[in-house]
């Protein structure tokens, strides 16, 4: 089970912040038959933050990851993030991102993958950006306490603005994620994705992240999570390149 509340940061003293919590599943009974090999792990929030002070704000974010791993050589993993704020009754962020992979794992630390990618940023100028790669990768560590994983691939982008403009290109992706176990009870992630058109490879669009986990009891977690979504070209010359979110989480493990 996992919740996350989002907060505005630079509120004056005034500022007060409301957070909605909201449940993260684990595997249902019926995923869970002896029949049935596949082992689904599933969470999912939901956030409200409100501000009142020298703005007012209200934030709304909703996430889910889904990872399906039957312990073969075969893993299924998706995610999503929706984003939306107002700030004094204006829209200020309006963002929807997906994602989804296919793994396949060959002896050692190599596998190959099939991935999409889906965003909708209302405020760099994208109606939906999809691009469907596919690749190799390789985890450079994997022990207990460290995982290192890279990764590659090439493939096609579709970028379409609110104004109808469609353009298409070949792309190529890169991919990292670092997991560092620091003490038996805090855990530091750091990741990045980038997309760069081949047509321009000044078009790229980043994700970088980095959280920090620390455990509260046996089964719950105080997460504080920063993402940061990068556009090196976008459209419009006044759209801002970067876009950064602060999240902050409870996590429950079932």
């Amino acid at each position: 089970m996992n919740v996350v509340a989002a907060r505005h940061v630079g509120a004056s003293a005034g500022t007060w912040v409301l957070s909605l919590v909201m449940l993260g599943a684990g595997t249902s009974p019926a995923m869970a038959q002896d029949d049935d090999p596949e082992v689904w792990t599933i969470t999912a929030s939901a956030g409200l933050a409100l501000t009142n002070g020298n703005s007012d704000t209200s934030t709304v974010n909703v996430a889910y990851d889904l990872v399906v791993d039957p312990g073969a050589s075969n893993v299924v993993k998706t995610d999503g993030l929706f984003l939306r704020g107002v700030t004094e009754g204006e829209l200020s962020s309006n963002r929807l991102s997906l994602n989804a992979r296919d793994e396949y794992h060959f002896n050692g630390r190599l596998f190959a993958f099939g991935q999409t990618q889906y965003l909708r940023d209302e405020f760099k100028d994208i109606e939906y950006l999809i691009a469907p790669t596919g690749g190799l990768g390789y985890d450079v560590v994997d022990t207990e306490a460290t995982k290192l994983g890279i990764d590659a691939s090439i493939g096609g982008v579709w970028e379409k603005s609110p104004d109808d403009v469609m353009t298409s290109s070949g792309a190529v992706t890169f991919g990292q994620r670092l997991t560092q176990q620091l003490t038996e009870t805090t855990t530091v992630t750091q990741q990045v994705k980038g997309l760069w058109k081949t047509k321009d490879f000044e078009d790229a669009l980043l994700t970088l992240g980095a959280s920090i986990a620390a455990s509260i009891s046996a089964r719950t977690q105080l997460k504080v999570e920063v993402l940061d979504t990068y556009k090196n070209k976008p459209r419009l010359a006044t759209t801002t390149k970067h876009d950064v979110v602060v999240l902050m989480a409870i996590v429950y493990k079932m």
